[in-house]
C-alpha cells in the first residue's frame, strides 16, 4: 500500500482517539487540567494510555496503537496484581530457589513442579537455551506478529512504570527484593510457560530427574513398564476432570433466541489464587480493536470475551498435547540413541540454579531431536531410563508462541466465520476448544488446538508395546524413536511442522446449540454428534461426565424451548442443579430408609444411626444453592460412595452409546457401599458439629475481610454447571475456601444496536491485594448470585457513576 493509502485510516484513527480522549476528559472533571494537557500526547516519546475505570475496578484502556495499549494493560494489571505477577516472573526466570528456598512448593500456576528447585532447573534451562528468544525471532505466522511483539513490549513498560511510580501495599510482596522490572522477553517467557503447561509443564519434575543409568543399572535392561497399568495411569494423567482447570461454554443460534441474534454463556473453571487467575478489561484502539473480557494474568490480550459482533469462550480440550518417543540406546553409550541404525548423541544441558542460604545446585538435562528425556509422566507412569531404553517427550507447544496472536485475531473478528479464519491463520491455542456466537445468529464449536500429528494409522504402524496400551486408553502415543519412517510429518495447512492442520480439528458450525464441558467433541450437540476425528483429539461413543450430561440436558431443553435471552443464560449459570442428585438422591434415600433399625456400619465397623440422613436426602431440593438443606450431606456421601464403588456396581442401567446423555442411570440400592458411605458421612458431619440438613452456604464459604461469604455451586463429581472445588476442612467448618471453579463468567447477546448486551462476573475480583477495594467486591456478588452489567460503548463508560480517568505514562 502506498503512503497515501495508509494516511486516510491513520488520520481517521487519530481523529477517533482525539474524540474519545476529549469525551473522557469532559465526562470526568476529576481527571483535572493535567489530564487534559496529557491528552495532547506524551512528552519525551514515552508510552502512555488513557484508563477509564468503571464499577468493580474494571479498566477500559484506550490507546493509539498496540505498544501504547500494551503499556496501559501492563500498568493496570500491575495496579491490581503486582505481587502475583512478580511471583510468576520469578518462576520463569528460574529463581524461586534463590528467593523462597529450593524445597518449598511452587504455587502451581505455571507448571506442575513439586518444588522450587525442579521448577527452576526447568525454567532456567529454557532461558539459557534461548528458547523464547528463538521463538520471538521466527517470522509470522510461525512466530508472533509485529502487533503482538509491540503489545508485549508495551506491557513490560507499563508494568515497570507502575512499579517505579507506586508503592506496593499488598503484604504478599511489600518491600520484597524479588519484585523487579521485566522485559518483553520475560512477558514472552510467561506466555511460553502457559503454552506448555499441559505438556512439558506437567513433566517438569521428570525432566529434571532424568539421568543416564550408572553402575549396576547400566548392566541390565531395568524394570519393565506394565502396559495395562500404564494405560490406566495415562488415562488418569490426561483426564480433564482431574485438572485444576476446566470450563463450560454454550453458544445458541439465532433460531433459538428471542431476537434472532446469537447468545454465548462462558463459564471457565480456573484457580482462584495465583498466576492463572483471570483479570477483566476492555482494550480499545479506535478504528482497529475494541474488545472486552478476561485475560490470564501477565497476558497482554483478552483471552475470552466479546466485541460488537462476536463473543467467545474456551474450554479445556481432551486432545492429548504430547506424545512419547521410545528410544533404542547405543549399547556403548546410554546418552546416544539410534535412528535407522545410526547413533545420535543427546544434547547435554548443564543448568545451575542459585539457592537461598546455600551453594548453587547444578544438574544435567538431556535433550533429543524429539524433546527432553523424561523418567515418567507423574508417579503413576514411570518411564525408566535403562541401558537399552529411554523416553523422550514431544511437546509441539514448546515451539508455539502464537497463543496471544490467536486471541488478538479473534478479538478483531466480526463473525464466527471470522473466528474460524483467525484460528486457521494463527494456529496458537495449545490446550483449549473454542465456543462462539455472533450477532448474526451463528454458532461455532471447534477443537482447533496444537496437537502432535498422530494419526490412528501412524499409531498402529509405529507404536511400541507400551504405546499400543496407552494410545487407545488416553490418546498418548508412544512411537518407536528408532525408525525414521515414524516421524510425525505435517499437514499442508499447518504453520508448524509435526502438528495437525486446522482442517483436521473437530468442528461444528451453526448448530442450534454448541456446548462443551471438557469432554471430547463428540456431543458438542447431542442431536448432531461430531465424529471422524483421530483418537488423539479425544474419545468417541464413551461415557460422558455428569457435568457434560447435565449441561447437555439443560442446553438442549433451552434450545428446544426457544425465545432465549441473556436472562436465560444468567438463570442457567446459577440454576445450581445437581445432576448426580437427580439420578441418585431418591434411590439413596430409599436405600437409607430400608436399613435395619436406621443404622449402618461405618468403615471402622461401628454402627451409626443414619435415620436423620434419610429424611434429609428425601427432602433435599437437588440443588447446590447456598440455602439448600441436604446438599452438603449428599455431597459428602456421593464423594465417598463413588470413590469406593466402581461404576459397574453403582448403576443398574449401564452406559449406552445410543443414549449417552441418560446412561448410566438408576442407582443400585443394594450396592454394599451405600450403607457404609452413609454411615461415614453422618459420623463425619456429627464430629464437625454439622446437622445432616444444614444449609450448604453455612459450610461452603470464603472469608474476605473478616466477612463469611456463602458460595453456591458444587464439585465435579456432582456434575454442577457452576463448578466449585474446595478442600474439606471439618475444623474450619466444612469447605472454608475455594481453590478453583467458576471464574470469569460472561453472558453475552445482541439487540440490534452497536452495543452488546453483556453481563459478567469475575468471581474472585480484580485484585489479590486484601487492601484493594476490588479484593472481594465481585466475590460478594457471586455469593448473592448477582452480575455486573458490562459497560462497552462509550456512552455507557462515560456515564458510569464511579468513572475514574487516569493517564499513566513512562517517565524518561
Amino acid at each position: 500500500m502506498d503512503g497515501h493509502g495508509r494516511t486516510r485510516p491513520l488520520l481517521r484513527r487519530a481523529a477517533l482517539i482525539g474524540a474519545a480522549l476529549l469525551a473522557a476528559t469532559a465526562a470526568a472533571p476529576q481527571a483535572s487540567a493535567a489530564t487534559a494537557a496529557a491528552d495532547r500526547g506524551p512528552s519525551g516519546g514515552g508510552l502512555s494510555a488513557v484508563i477509564r475505570y468503571t464499577e468493580n475496578g474494571i479498566p477500559h484502556i484506550l490507546a493509539q496503537d498496540y505498544a501504547h495499549l500494551g503499556f496501559g494493560t501492563g500498568w493496570a494489571q500491575a495496579a491490581d496484581q503486582a505481587c502475583v505477577l512478580a511471583d510468576g516472573f520469578v518462576t520463569v526466570a528460574g529463581e524461586r530457589s534463590r528467593w523462597f528456598g529450593p524445597d518449598a512448593a511452587t504455587d502451581g500456576s505455571l507448571s506442575s513442579a513439586g518444588k522450587n528447585l525442579t521448577s527452576d532447573l526447568y525454567f532456567k534451562g529454557v532461558r539459557e537455551a534461548g528458547t523464547v528468544e528463538k521463538l520471538l525471532a521466527a517470522p509470522a505466522p510461525a512466530g508472533p506478529t509485529r502487533d503482538l511483539k509491540e503489545l508485549m513490549r508495551g506491557w513490560a513498560a507499563g508494568y515497570n512504570a507502575w512499579l517505579a511510580q507506586n508503592k506496593i501495599t499488598d503484604p504478599a510482596c511489600k518491600g520484597a527484593a524479588w519484585v523487579r522490572p521485566v522485559t518483553a522477553v520475560d512477558v514472552a517467557a510467561r506466555a511460553f510457560a502457559v503454552s506448555v503447561i499441559g505438556g512439558q509443564g506437567r513433566a517438569v519434575d521428570d525432566i529434571a530427574a532424568a539421568q543416564p543409568p550408572g553402575g549396576a543399572a547400566a548392566l541390565g535392561a531395568g524394570p519393565a513398564t506394565d502396559p495395562a497399568a500404564a494405560a490406566e495411569a495415562a488415562r488418569a494423567f490426561f483426564d480433564t476432570g482431574r485438572y485444576d482447570m476446566g470450563s463450560n461454554a454454550v453458544a445458541f443460534a439465532g433460531s433459538t433466541t428471542a431476537n434472532g441474534h446469537g447468545l454465548l454463556l462462558g463459564n471457565p473453571h480456573y484457580p482462584w489464587q495465583g498466576g492463572r487467575r483471570f483479570w477483566q478489561s476492555q482494550q480499545t484502539i479506535p478504528g482497529e480493536l475494541n474488545v472486552s473480557g478476561g485475560s490470564l494474568l501477565g497476558t497482554p490480550v483478552v483471552n475470552i470475551g466479546f466485541n460488537e459482533k462476536i463473543a467467545w469462550s474456551h474450554t479445556v480440550a481432551t486432545g492429548t498435547p504430547v506424545n512419547l518417543h521410545q528410544l533404542t540406546l547405543d549399547p556403548a553409550d546410554p546418552t546416544a540413541y539410534l535412528v535407522d541404525g545410526t547413533p545420535e548423541k543427546m544434547t547435554r544441558r548443564q543448568v545451575t540454579v542459585p539457592v537461598a542460604g546455600g551453594a548453587p545446585v547444578s544438574r544435567t538435562q538431556w535433550w533429543t531431536r524429539y524433546g527432553p528425556v523424561v523418567t515418567g509422566l507423574g508417579p503413576g507412569l514411570p518411564l525408566p531410563w535403562t541401558a537399552g531404553t529411554a523416553y523422550a517427550l514431544n511437546d509441539p507447544n514448546a515451539a508455539n508462541l502464537r497463543g496471544s496472536d490467536t486471541a488478538l485475531a479473534i478479538g478483531r473478528a466480526r463473525s464466527v466465520a471470522g473466528i474460524q479464519d483467525a484460528l486457521k491463520r494463527t494456529q496458537g491455542l495449545p490446550w483449549v476448544n473454542t465456543i462462539a456466537a455472533d450477532s448474526a445468529g451463528g454458532t461455532l464449536f471447534t477443537q482447533s488446538q496444537v496437537l502432535p500429528r498422530i494419526t490412528d494409522e501412524l499409531a498402529a504402524r509405529c507404536s511400541t508395546p507400551l504405546g499400543r496400551a496407552t494410545y487407545p486408553a488416553s490418546g498418548l502415543a508412544v512411537l518407536d524413536g528408532a525408525r525414521g519412517d515414524c516421524a510425525l510429518g505435517s499437514d499442508p495447512d499447518s504453520v508448524q511442522q509435526g502438528v495437525f492442520g486446522p482442517g483436521k480439528a473437530p468442528t461444528l458450525r451453526d448448530a442450534p446449540y454448541a456446548e462443551n464441558s471438557n469432554d471430547s467433541a463428540w456431543l458438542a450437540n447431542a442431536e448432531t454428534p461430531v465424529t471422524g476425528y483421530e483418537r488423539i483429539w479425544g474419545s468417541l461413543a464413551t461415557p460422558r461426565s455428569l457435568r457434560t450430561r447435565g449441561a447437555v440436558e439443560d442446553v438442549s431443553a433451552m434450545a428446544a424451548k426457544g425465545g432465549l435471552t441473556v436472562a436465560d443464560l444468567q438463570k442457567q449459570q446459577f440454576a445450581n442443579r445437581v445432576p448426580a442428585g437427580d439420578l441418585a438422591a431418591a434411590d439413596a434415600a430409599k436405600a437409607c430408609a430400608a436399613l435395619p433399625g436406621g443404622a449402618a456400619n461405618a468403615s471402622d465397623g461401628r454402627p451409626v444411626d443414619v435415620s436423620a440422613a434419610c429424611a434429609a436426602l428425601a427432602g433435599w431440593d437437588r440443588t447446590a444453592d447456598t440455602g439448600s438443606r441436604g446438599a452438603l450431606l449428599f455431597d459428602r456421601f456421593w464423594r465417598k460412595l463413588t470413590a469406593s464403588t466402581p461404576a459397574k456396581d453403582l448403576w443398574l442401567v449401564p452406559f449406552s452409546a445410543a443414549d449417552p446423555v441418560h446412561t448410566p442411570r438408576t442407582l443400585n440400592q443394594a450396592a454394599p457401599g451405600i450403607g457404609r458411605a452413609l454411615a461415614d458421612t453422618v459420623a463425619e458431619l456429627a464430629a464437625a458439629g454439622i446437622a445432616p440438613d444444614a444449609p450448604l452456604g453455612e459450610h461452603q464459604f470464603v472469608v474476605r475481610g473478616g466477612q463469611k461469604l456463602p458460595v453456591p455451586g458444587g464439585t465435579e463429581a456432582l456434575g454442577v454447571w457452576n463448578k466449585i472445588e474446595a478442600p474439606w476442612n471439618a475444623a474450619a467448618g466444612g469447605y472454608p475456601e475455594v481453590v478453583h471453579g467458576s471464574s470469569h463468567i460472561q453472558a453475552v447477546g445482541w439487540d440490534g444496536t452497536r452495543c452488546p448486551v453483556a453481563r459478567t462476573l469475575l468471581t474472585y475480583g480484580q485484585s489479590s491485594n486484601p487492601n484493594s477495594p476490588h479484593y472481594a467486591d465481585q466475590t460478594r456478588l457471586f455469593s448473592q448470585e448477582r452480575w455486573v452489567t458490562s459497560r462497552f460503548c462509550e456512552r455507557d463508560i462515560l456515564t458510569s457513576p464511579q468513572l475514574k480517568v487516569i493517564r499513566p505514562r513512562e517517565r524518561r
